[in-house]
């Protein structure tokens, strides 16, 4: 999910600020936001689905066998496979007059990056790599939350830089963009009906990755604002070490507590202290058409995940680069013990 501009009001800076007298009660301030979203979303949804990436024209990728072992020889072949598909697709941005995106294209196609998969229709599918995949004994696979596209791809690719670059040796990361994420401002943002379609593609990525590995190699899942409600949806499928919910919205239908994802990975979350997504009402409202609501807050103390110092960042500071969240977030991929939140 994109950050929320600052507000004019001084009193919302400080979100643990006390309810003054008179103040209605929270739980009604929480159905208030959450049918004001909804009429916001009402609102916005047929203005923003004109300007959307998947709006330039992309061909279909070549079909790719299975990785079946991420050796050197195996990866390359499948680095070269996927560099003809984005130059193909840059040819027919450019063809299309799409500049911006022919540019970013370009960026993507140079030899030095290094993808296991590229699709660039509905706004893109990506999986970057960052390390050595081939000898990594740890794997961080990042899952991103809501406006985050082609378009939009270097502030994901930014985070997956910072965190290889604060790992330990012998660690390897990717960069999973392998859905079409909600925008931020709109009805599919407050819903699990993307997830629910997103979970069976990230549950597939991550078992191709896991066959292909160093049979000892230990995964983690990082999974930031809406991408934690994929990352819920998915758990009882994937066969991981860890579960990071950082930023989260909630965890989606069904998804009470670390017992209703039915996983064996130790499941973590964190929030920055300056979070704009700690005032989304964690709740559900049922709808005609749609159930409306992401459910149970991973930070509350009934949903039982471990929680570490998400330090005092806001909602796209998670992992920036010197921040306490990024560095534990890589001691949860590194198998250490992440600093606990301050009292």
């Amino acid at each position: 999910m994109a950050s929320r501009p600052p507000s004019s009001n001084p009193r919302s800076s400080n979100p643990r600020s006390s309810r003054p007298r008179g103040s209605r009660p929270r739980g009604s301030r929480a159905r208030r936001a959450l049918l004001a979203a909804l009429v916001t979303a009402s609102v916005a949804v047929p203005v923003a689905g004109a300007a959307r990436p998947a709006a330039v024209p992309a061909p279909a990728p070549a079909v790719l066998a299975p990785l079946r072992a991420a050796t050197p020889a195996a990866l390359d072949e499948r680095y070269a496979a996927t560099r003809d598909d984005i130059r193909a697709a840059e040819r027919m941005a450019a063809g299309h007059g799409d500049r911006r995106r022919a540019a970013v294209l370009r960026a993507m196609a140079d030899p030095a990056r290094h993808f296991l998969s590229f699709d660039g229709r509905d706004g893109g599918r990506t999986a970057e790599v960052f390390g050595d995949l081939s000898r990594a004994e740890r794997i961080a696979v990042l899952v991103p939350g809501a406006d985050t596209s082609l378009d939009r791809y270097e502030r994901f690719r930014a985070g997956a830089v910072a965190l290889q670059q604060e790992l330990a040796g012998g660690a390897a990361v990717v960069a999973w963009l392998g859905y079409e994420t909600p925008g931020t401002v709109s009805l599919e943002a407050l819903t699990p009906g993307t997830a629910d379609d997103a979970a069976p593609q990230l549950e597939s990525f991550v078992s191709e990755l896991s066959a292909a590995s160093r049979p000892a190699a230990r995964t983690s899942l990082l999974c930031h604002s809406y991408g934690s409600v994929v990352c819920a949806r998915a758990a009882s499928g994937l066969r991981v070490a860890d579960i990071v919910l950082y930023g989260s919205p909630g965890t989606g239908t069904g998804a009470d507590d670390v017992a209703s994802l039915h996983t064996r990975a130790s499941v973590w979350a964190g929030r920055g202290g300056n979070d704009w997504i700690a005032d989304v009402p964690h709740m559900k409202l049922q709808l005609p058409f749609t159930t409306v609501g992401l459910g149970a807050d991973p930070m509350s103390k009934g949903f039982g995940a471990r929680i570490f110092d998400a330090g005092d960042g806001g909602h796209s500071d998670y992992l920036r680069r010197g921040s306490v969240s990024l560095a534990n977030i890589a001691r949860i991929v590194n198998g250490q013990t992440p600093e606990a939140p301050r009292a």
